[in-house]
């Protein structure tokens, strides 16, 4: 290819073959990227898809998911049309093929580039869009344990410490220091290291709790604390008839706060190196 070719020339060309299906997912079609990254012949290309293959196996990754095999229509020189085959490629499996293919060939080195940052910027967003998903859901615990709390302590609660456990004890079928134990946190919030989806069963627990004691107008430490495990226990009871995971199966995440610092960090990294 002639000089033409610059870090920023191959961005857009890439761009410009990319394609998007039914499911709003991206993809390149190989037969289209065979001639960007200087290959005349899909039979050498071809090789070169295959040790791609090899390396995303090796690697323990879908497949089918990266290199689903298509077939397509071409037209030949009399007008006729003839059916090939092709790939539909991921962002990864352009990554794989441009890692594997003639590293003297010099778009196969901005390729590899590009499709580096672009696969680390897809990583970065799906780390931000998850761990933000668990913080907005940890705030949302936040607020309405406290809207729970000021609901408890109208209707006569003075006891918090057993309200609380009342509720854990219906969720999790034990009491907040024995979850403690069971997932090795020691001392920290069952909350705060909790993951988005334990944290949305504590949230309709929090929820559901605070208006059935407001509507019922329950008073008293018993009832108050009866009706947190009752509303703890149908939740628990919903997890296990779906077939979910009960929440003290699940993994412990690392500590909100360390969450926090993270994401601080992934979105300095995605700000000063992928632009």
């Amino acid at each position: 290819m002639g000089d033409d070719i610059t870090i920023k020339t191959p961005n857009k060309r890439f761009e410009e073959i990319k394609r998007i299906d039914e499911n709003r997912i991206e993809y390149w079609e190989a037969r289209e990227l065979m001639p960007l990254l200087e290959y005349d012949k899909w039979e050498n290309f071809e090789k070169v898809v295959v040790k791609a293959i090899e390396a995303c196996v090796n690697s323990g990754q879908d497949v089918i998911g990266h290199f689903p095999e298509v077939k397509k229509m071409v037209k030949l020189g009399s007008g006729s049309e003839r059916q090939v085959k092709d790939y539909k490629l991921s962002r990864y499996a352009c990554y794989l093929i441009a890692q594997n293919g003639d590293s003297t060939k010099r778009a196969i080195a901005l390729a590899q580039t590009y499709f580096a940052i672009q696969t680390r910027r897809q990583e970065i967003s799906q780390e931000l869009e998850e761990g933000e998903k668990r913080l907005f859901v940890r705030d949302e615990v936040k607020v309405h344990n406290k809207k729970l709390f000021a609901t408890a302590r109208a209707a006569g609660v003075n006891n918090f410490g057993r309200f609380n456990n009342a509720g854990y004890e219906g969720l999790y079928g034990m009491r907040k220091s024995q979850i403690q134990k069971k997932k090795k946190i020691g001392k920290d919030d069952v909350l705060d290291r909790a993951g988005a989806t334990e944290l949305a069963a504590n949230l309709f627990r929090i929820t559901q709790t605070d208006e059935k004691i407001r509507n019922e107008k329950i008073k008293g430490d018993y009832r108050a604390s009866n009706t947190h495990f009752e509303v703890g226990r149908r939740v628990r009871q919903t997890i296990r008839e779906i077939r979910g995971t009960m929440p003290e199966s699940l993994r412990p995440e690392p500590h909100i706060k360390e969450l926090q610092r993270k994401q601080k960090s992934l979105k300095a990294s995605s700000i000063k190196n992928i632009k």
